[in-house]
């Protein structure tokens, strides 16, 4: 079978970045964004995840983390997007209720190819460090270009930290359920014949 894996470039004016992911490989991730809570975020999901991911991002952080946050999340879409391929014999569905300390998050997504994301996490304001909101900017550029249907839902939480990586964790987890194989390897998971 043939190995389900892409290798996209996104270059703009902004951002510099590479993302490999291959679905059937598991591979230590190699992360580099240039911003150190991405690269922790990003590596949770790839060995939650079970797949094998590398990323190599710059970008104009000199004027905020944003552009390179929400660019990941583009390349990291249109990759994943590229490695599902058609869609024959995968599950489509994938969830995954984790706790993380005194955290507890819930992530649900669906591969149809339909982009929808509902996004519900009371992070707090933070003015040093990471900017938090930028969490759902990653989601919804990643989700837009996967054409993957996402709720992530923090059901309980206080630490910022603890938040972020409780949803990147269960996401990963949630993926690698709905990019496994099911027992029919042959159909696409879809009345339709198609998604």
């Amino acid at each position: 079978m043939k190995q389900r894996k892409a290798k996209i470039t996104r270059k703009t004016k902004e951002t510099n970045i590479v993302v490999e992911i291959n679905l059937d490989n598991i591979l230590l991730p190699s992360v580099s964004t240039t911003i150190g809570f991405l690269d922790h975020m990003l590596e949770l999901f790839a060995v939650h995840s079970g797949i094998g991911f590398k990323i190599k991002a710059s970008g104009d952080t000199h004027i905020d983390d944003h552009h390179l946050v929400e660019d990941a999340g583009i390349t990291i879409g249109q990759a994943l997007k590229e490695a599902v391929g058609d869609k024959k014999g995968i599950v489509r569905y994938g969830h995954f209720l984790l706790p993380m300390d005194e955290t507890l998050s819930y992530v649900a997504l669906d591969l149809a190819g339909r982009f929808y994301l509902s996004y519900e996490a009371d992070i707090k304001f933070q003015k040093n460090g990471f900017n938090y909101d930028l969490i759902q900017e990653f989601f919804y550029a990643l989700a837009s270009n996967a054409g993957i249907t996402l709720h992530i839902k923090m059901i309980k939480g206080r630490n910022n930290h603890h938040i972020a990586e409780s949803i990147f964790k269960a996401f990963g987890r949630a993926l690698r359920q709905a990019v496994s194989y099911s027992k029919s390897k042959k159909t696409v998971p879809s009345t339709k014949g198609i998604l």
